[in-house]
């Protein structure tokens, strides 16, 4: 488990804003060079190994991302917005080769994790550029301050050209007031779990490639019940939701 430093790595106002739209632009390394040189080569790694639609919860797999996501570099990102008591909730390494990268549909987190943990109140997606990201390549982009809801409804996609198989309604995302997210290698996007995102398909010569790792505060409960064999692990502080952890 990792112990808090004490440098901030926000400002108030920073936090301020992710409070009122649910996402945050981090525009500074995350990680030091060596550190992302190594972070960087486990996913090159994998990549080469699973192939890019088998890269979730890849930290069960190699636990060597575990001093990654259990890091003070991010932890101290996180806190933050979560504040000081964090549980670890999951990672995926996300790959769109260049050209040929399928879209991501608009859609919310909590949409799809819905039922596994008490409140999606306070999960918060780290998402590290391994790559530099922009529209080009097919970046992320969000709704400001859509995450009030986090259930939309939903319509049937086709799936062979979309990395999910459903979207929400068109006429419930409003698309004047997106806002995509341009990232250098190494910078990173907080985004709550219920906020509306998406992002294109990558039709440039430049892969995009990231790290989400995802948090909740402790103060929520995983169902273990509706996790069969999901791992989560104490980051930083104290469980308050009588949590089942791997290092509790």
């Amino acid at each position: 488990m990792s112990q808090q430093i004490t440098e901030a790595r926000l400002t108030a106002t920073e936090v301020g804003k992710y409070g009122q739209d649910g996402y945050l632009l981090f525009h500074q390394p995350v990680f030091n060079g060596n550190q992302f040189a190594r972070l960087k080569a486990i996913f090159e790694e994998n990549l080469a190994q699973y192939g890019e639609d088998n890269l979730d919860t890849i930290h069960f797999r190699d636990a060597r991302l575990l001093e990654f996501l259990l890091s003070d570099e991010v932890l101290d990102l996180v806190e933050p917005v979560i504040g000081p008591n964090i549980g670890l909730w999951s990672s995926h390494f996300i790959s769109k080769s260049a050209g040929v990268g399928k879209a991501t549909p608009w859609h919310e987190d909590s949409a799809y994790w819905n039922g596994r943990i008490s409140t999606m109140n306070g999960i918060c997606t780290v998402w590290l550029a391994l790559d530099d990201v922009d529209a080009e390549n097919g970046a992320m982009k969000v709704i400001p301050g859509s995450h009030v809801n986090g259930y939309s409804d939903y319509e049937a996609i086709d799936a062979a050209h979309n990395i999910f198989d459903r979207q929400i309604l068109p006429e419930q995302v409003p698309l004047d007031k997106a806002v995509t997210f341009d990232l250098k290698a190494s910078e990173a996007s907080l985004h709550e779990a219920r906020i509306i995102h998406g992002a294109d398909a990558n039709t440039s010569l430049r892969r995009r490639a990231g790290y989400t790792m995802r948090y909740f505060p402790t103060s929520s409960t995983v169902f273990a019940d509706k996790n069969p064999g999901h791992r989560i692990w104490l980051a930083r502080g104290q469980d308050l939701g009588n949590n089942s952890f791997e290092n509790a």
